[in-house]
């Protein structure tokens, strides 16, 4: 199965709702893999590295614009390795690819789809009767809304550029109609065909690339292979598309201008990646999601829960590999992990009550399937010991087990404020103190 997701424009640090993509799709990855073998899957996700902001932010700094992404580059990967994202098989960077993106034009205007002028070189989306399938768009209604400026070099409102010529300064490269460098509908389209082959069974990307992204990558890849007019134009790209909902922060679309816009570089700093990702899976991946610090909250409880029952099994080893049937069935169901989750839950519940029970045949079968679940997901990937405890050194460690002892007398005495006080200091030491039917554990606050 091959598999595409437009991946990073590498100019800055992503910033949280980038995350959604790669985590979702990973999730795919995953699962597809488990239920088809580790050689079933070959997944693209593309590195953007010429674009607008990247000459802007090179020319600014006095550097070439492979150094400012090359840094940004990193970062990102780094983040993603944070969120435990697996890396792409194929990272199809565009600067890499400018043969291919000439020679797929080149096809288009041959196919009498594109048109020259000015030195740029533009699609003609009336040559493409399916204009507007994948988004439900009408191009007729589309043209008569217009109220973009129609550049002198357009026929119409919508047509779109394949390549331009560069600026004085800025990048460029060598084709038939002169120095210059392609737009950015046309990069994704030559780097599928290049990497994966046409069709591709999988494309997956944010909704808010549907149109005009999408929609152009399609008109792109079908007219440079002579299939514009035919029935089956919009099956000849991909077979498949999978779109993930927009993110707000706090109920409101992420701005600069509203200052809400959050990096998931500075988020990774302050709480478990595992936290990031449980998050950005709680809701569908086709419904918008909603961040907020209840949501991160909520997520950290939901993983200590999971990570506390591994815990208290610690001693009991897995039994067997396999995922549990019931979260396959949901995981299965188009994605659906809040109910994919739930089971998660549900196998938990089954440990603690057979560790109750003294069943440890139970236990190590629930065990194993939640371990097994869980890898689909991408979370308890750390031993518990590591969750809690965090960056805890050997003399922090030793002290707190010494406070929670101490507070165990106390509470069994009575002595409420003595109780408080050792709370307290704990608290101090950014140690959080969860009570439980079993006793108190611990962990480093985030």
């Amino acid at each position: 199965m091959t598999l595409y997701v437009c991946g990073p424009t590498v100019y800055d640090h992503a910033h949280i709702g980038n995350a959604r993509p790669p985590v979702v799709f990973d999730v795919l990855v995953r699962l597809l893999r488990r239920q088809f073998g580790s050689d079933s899957v070959l997944y693209a996700r593309n590195v953007t590295d010429v674009d607008d902001k990247i000459n802007a932010k090179a020319a600014r700094e006095g550097v070439t614009i492979g150094a400012v992404t090359a840094r940004y580059e990193a970062a990102y990967l780094a983040d993603m390795a944070a969120l435990n994202v697996s890396p792409p098989d194929l990272s199809p960077h565009v600067t890499d690819h400018m043969g291919a993106i000439v020679r797929q034009i080149a096809q288009i205007i041959q196919q009498g789809c594109a048109y020259v002028a000015e030195g740029h070189v533009v699609f003609d989306v009336s040559s493409y009767p399916s204009y507007g399938a994948l988004s439900g768009r009408n191009l007729d209604d589309m043209i008569a809304g217009a109220r973009v400026e129609v550049a002198p070099y357009k026929k119409n409102a919508h047509d779109f550029v394949l390549w331009k010529p560069s600026k004085d300064g800025e990048p460029a490269w060598p084709s038939p109609w002169g120095a210059g460098r392609p737009g950015w509908h046309i990069e994704c389209s030559a780097m599928i065909e290049e990497t994966l082959g046409l069709p591709i069974d999988i494309h997956g990307g944010g909704i808010d690339l549907v149109f005009p992204h999408h929609e152009n990558e399609i008109a792109q890849g079908v007219c440079a292979h002579g299939h514009a007019r035919t029935d089956a134009a919009h099956d000849a790209y991909a077979r498949y598309w999978m779109h993930n909902g927009f993110l707000t922060v706090d109920a409101e679309k992420m701005s600069k201008s509203i200052g809400n816009v959050l990096l998931l570089h500075d988020l990774v700093q302050h709480m478990p990646g595992e936290v990031v990702r449980w998050a950005l899976l709680s809701a569908h991946y086709r419904q918008p999601l909603d961040w907020n610090q209840s949501l991160l909250d909520q997520s950290r409880k939901n993983l200590d829960r999971l990570y506390g029952a591994l815990r208290r099994a610690g001693d009991v080893e897995p039994l067997g590999d396999m995922p549990s049937p019931e979260f396959l069935q949901a995981i299965s169901d188009d994605l659906n992990t809040p109910g994919a989750m739930s089971k998660l839950f549900a196998l938990s519940s089954e440990i603690e009550r057979a560790m109750t029970a003294g069943d440890l045949n139970s236990v190590g079968i629930a065990k194993a399937e939640l371990l097994a679940s869980a890898a689909i997901l991408g979370v308890l990937q750390s031993s518990p010991d590591a969750w809690f405890e965090g960056g805890a050194d050997d003399v922090l460690k030793t002290e707190v087990e010494a406070l929670l002892a101490e507070r165990v007398e106390a509470r069994a005495a009575k002595n409420w404020a003595e109780a408080d006080r050792i709370r307290d200091r704990l608290t101090a030491l950014k140690v959080v103190v969860m009570d439980g039917p079993t006793g108190a554990t611990w962990r480093l606050a985030d």
